[in-house]
């Protein structure tokens, strides 16, 4: 027999960060199989299978086809990982285990908390058994019909402290949407997604918002408790620890071998840090294009100048475009701009001084990125080229805008340096911060 199959199976796998991760763990043949439902049955009886992850739509499905499953999945009623041993094909759930390292790693807890899942699918399977593991006081499972839809959520479920989305709904490259409004649930206190791609879904970005909106942590805050100090109420995590942590417990099963415990929080460690987007953002002149081109050589990323990019595309330079059609026209192709390069991972963006003026902006760059706003004082801020710093009061555009860099960024960097140290202190920051997760 020829070389054996190692891959993820599933229907639509565009957003899958599967390979990257079984290659670094060593299996170098590892690939995406996309197949549809007719096709499965035949692909599933092929002898050469060494090693399969099942995603959606077919956890459940390829349970038909296993000549022994084993207890754990049979409990849970779903499959992530087909192994063929001696010519029989081996079912397993290495979801729950990667499910609950997710939660370990954000410290959100099940223990006596009412339970929202989302989703009725293999992916909710697997949170419904955790949430037994953990013993929750109540898991509901919501799906878009019967007593507990989504229309009854603030009827019925106010009083949810932990939500569990399964769905993928926000997922790339739908990344717009959300499955609920957490607004609607007041007790709410950590909130997990499976989805990794994007690593802050719109469902994340908003149990951010709502954090930084707690009343008691402004009341904090308003007495100068430094901010390390003040009560985080909404505790959150992405999907890419899950995906990383089940990827080791599969490669265990594919090849009979143990992986170092700590070759999971690695990965994820780097996959995040390479497929995160490094953006800055800040007032015109304050240095980010000259700070971006340095983060890039020293990380070895492409480069994307967004205003270069909205004058490619206009043909004619900003100035012009003000001139010829009005800062409003400007606005739209800068949100058309961003939506476009922030679809991408892994780059350095350098973002117009004004780009942060949109809600939908400062959504896209948060959700692939992690945002850096540099700081650098007002005198010696740059005006040539640049038409609103030309023609107004710098300071009442600072004082108009500081709100919204300070919401759109994750952190704050002076830069009153060389560009070449301050892209070192970012690039020392990405690669020191947890990831997915806000513990």
């Amino acid at each position: 027999m020829g070389e054996k199959i190692y891959g993820l199976l599933g229907r639509k796998l565009g957003h899958s960060w599967s390979v990257p991760i079984h290659q670094a763990l060593g299996c170098e043949d590892y690939r995406l199989i996309e197949l549809e439902p007719d096709r499965l049955g035949d692909f599933l009886r092929r002898e050469d299978i060494g090693g399969l992850n099942v995603t959606i739509p077919y956890k459940r499905e390829v349970m038909s086809f296993c000549d022994v499953i084993d207890p754990a999945a049979e409990a849970i009623g779903s499959v992530n990982t087909l192994v063929r041993r001696s010519g029989k094909l081996y079912g397993y759930n290495t979801d729950i285990d990667g499910f609950l390292y997710m939660l370990r790693r954000a410290r959100i807890s099940l223990t006596g908390k009412k339970v929202l899942i989302l989703g009725s699918g293999g992916a909710s399977l697997t949170a419904q058994a955790a949430a037994r593991r953990e013993r929750a006081r109540e898991a509901v499972v919501v799906s878009r019909t019967g007593p507990d839809s989504y229309e009854d959520l603030p009827r019925r479920h106010a009083d949810a402290e932990v939500l569990i989305n399964t769905t993928p709904v926000g997922m790339w490259p739908d990344m717009d949407r959300r499955p609920v409004d957490l607004s609607l649930l007041p007790e709410l206190g950590a909130v997990a997604d499976v989805i990794y791609n994007p690593g802050r879904t719109s469902l994340l970005l908003q149990a951010e918002e709502l954090d930084r909106e707690d009343p008691g942590r402004q009341a904090d805050m308003s007495r100068g408790l430094p901010l390390e100090a003040v009560r985080r109420r909404i505790r959150w995590t992405g999907g890419l620890s899950m995906l990383v942590a089940q990827a080791v417990q599969a490669e265990e099963l594919f090849f009979d071998r143990s992986i170092l415990a700590d070759e999971t929080e690695r990965i994820a460690a780097r996959l995040w840090r390479d497929r995160t987007n490094l953006v800055l953002v800040g007032m015109p002149g304050c240095g980010k294009t000259t700070v971006g081109q340095a983060l890039a050589e020293l990380s070895g990323r492409p480069f994307v100048d967004l205003d270069g990019e909205i004058v490619r595309r206009a043909g004619k330079p900003i100035p012009e475009i003000f001139a010829s059609q009005g800062e409003g026209a400007f606005r739209e192709l800068e949100v058309q701009m961003l939506a476009e390069v922030c679809a991408r991972n892994g780059q350095v963006i350098a973002t117009g001084g004004g780009a942060v003026l949109r809600a939908e902006n400062r959504t896209a760059l948060r959700r692939t990125g992690r945002v850096y706003f540099l700081r650098r004082v007002l005198g010696q801020l740059s005006r040539e080229g640049r038409p609103l710093s030309q023609s107004g009061d710098l300071e009442e555009m600072y004082r108009a805008r500081l709100p919204l860099y300070e919401a759109a960024a994750d952190r704050s960097v002076r830069n009153d340096t060389t560009a070449e140290e301050t892209a070192a202190k970012i690039w020392r920051d990405l690669c020191g911060y947890p990831g997915d997760q806000r513990p």
